[in-house]
C-alpha cells in the first residue's frame, strides 16, 4: 500500500492497534487514522518517533540543498548544534515574521545570528500571513539550480504549513502537538521536489504536557512583557519556570507567547520552591533562553535563582539588544 500523504508513514489495514492504520473502506483516500483524528478532531496520539541522529545521518548521506527551519522563541543550544551537523549545502529560514513584535528588524536580527551564532550562509524570513514569502524558497533554489530540498526543523516550526501553502491546499498534516510527521515526505511543487521531515525534539525539553503546546506557539503579534523586580521577587510562567531577582532591582523583558499566564510572586510564595534550582549572573543586555518557549531579555545585570521542573533546557546568551551592531 502507499504511504500516508499526512505523516509518511506506511499505510496498512491489518491492525488498528498500530502506526499506519487505516479502515479497509478508506484506504484509498490516502490518510492513516492517526492523521485523520489530528485533521477533523484535533485528537493527537504517539507515534514512531525518528531520532534526530536519525534523520541527521539520514540527510548527511545527501548531497541534496537543505532548507533549516527556526523561530524567534526556537533560537537557542540545541536548534543551532542540529544545524551545525548538517553538512549538506544549507539556508536557514525564520518562520512566523508576522508574530515578532514590529520593533525587532530582520537585518539586525540577521547580523545577530551571523556574529553570535555562526551562522555563514543566507538567511531567509517568511511570513505565515503573507503566503508569497513562502516562495522566495523555491526562487533561492532556481537561482541554485537545485531541483531538490530538505525542509528540516523542530516540531511546531511551521515545516508542513509552509508545504501547505506552497501546494495551496491541504496536502501534509498539520498540528499543535509535537511529533506530527512521523517520516520523510517528498512533494512536488512545479519542478521542484520538497522532503518533508520529521520534526527535530529537544532533549532537554521544557514543556512536556501536551495541553501547553497550544499556548507556547503565538497566534498574533507577540507583546513582550516588561517587568520591574524588586530584590526577592520572582516571575512565575505557568508553574514550570520561577525566575527569582537576588538583586536590588532587576528590569526584564519576556519574549513569549502571550497566551502563557505569567504572575509576579514574592518570597512568602513556595511554588516551585521544591524543584531543581540553579544560580545565575545575567549580564546587561543577555538573554536568558527558555528551550522552545522564548527568551527573557534582563536590561541590568542581575542575579538570579532559577526554578524549574526540568533540570536542563535553560541557557545564557548574547542578546539582539545588545550595543554591538
Amino acid at each position: 500500500m502507499n504511504k500516508c500523504h499526512g505523516c509518511g508513514i506506511s499505510l496498512q489495514t491489518e491492525d488498528e492497534t498500530k502506526m499506519g492504520y487505516v479502515p479497509q473502506e478508506k484506504k484509498n483516500e490516502g490518510l492513516c487514522q492517526r492523521c485523520f483524528k489530528i485533521r477533523h478532531y484535533n485528537q493527537m496520539s504517539e507515534g514512531n518517533v525518528k531520532t534526530n541522529q536519525e534523520i541527521i545521518e539520514s540527510i548527511n548521506k545527501d548531497e541534496t540543498f537543505v532548507f533549516f527551519l527556526g523561530d524567534l522563541l526556537n533560537i537557542n543550544e540545541e536548534m543551532l548544534e542540529s544545524y551545525h551537523s548538517l553538512k549538506s549545502s544549507k539556508c536557514l529560514v525564520l518562520t512566523k515574521t508576522d508574530y515578532w513584535p514590529k520593533s525587532l528588524k530582520k537585518e539586525k536580527i540577521a547580523a545577530w545570528l551571523k556574529r553570535t551564532m555562526s551562522i555563514q550562509e543566507e538567511i531567509l524570513f517568511i511570513s505565515t500571513k503573507r503566503k508569497e514569502s513562502y516562495k522566495t524558497l523555491l526562487h533561492l533554489l532556481k537561482k541554485k539550480k537545485k531541483k531538490q530540498a530538505y525542509l528540516v526543523g523542530y516540531t511546531n516550526v511551521g515545516k508542513s504549513t509552509l508545504i501547505n501553502a506552497l501546494k495551496e491546499e491541504n496536502t501534509v498534516t498539520t498540528s499543535t502537538y509535537p511529533n506530527t510527521t512521523l517520516n520523510f515526505i517528498k512533494i512536488k511543487i512545479e519542478e521542484i521536489t520538497l522532503i518533508d521531515t520529521p520534526g527535530l525534539q529537544y532533549k532537554n525539553r521544557l514543556v512536556k504536557n501536551l495541553k501547553l503546546y497550544k499556548k507556547i506557539n503565538p497566534q498574533k503579534e507577540l507583546k513582550p512583557l516588561t517587568y520591574q523586580l524588586k530584590k526577592g521577587a520572582s516571575l512565575l510562567i505557568e508553574e514550570l519556570i520561577r525566575i527569582e531577582n537576588k538583586s536590588e532591582k532587576a528590569n526584564v523583558t519576556l519574549y513569549l507567547s502571550n497566551e502563557l499566564k505569567v504572575t509576579k510572586i514574592y518570597q512568602k510564595n513556595n511554588t516551585l520552591k521544591e524543584a531543581f534550582q540553579k544560580s545565575e549572573k545575567v549580564k546587561k543586555n543577555e538573554d536568558l533562553v527558555l528551550n522552545a518557549i522564548g527568551f527573557i531579555n534582563f536590561k541590568t545585570e542581575t542575579d538570579i535563582i532559577i526554578y524549574s521542573k526540568e533540570e536542563k533546557g535553560i541557557a545564557k546568551r548574547e542578546s539582539m539588544f545588545g550595543e554591538k551592531e
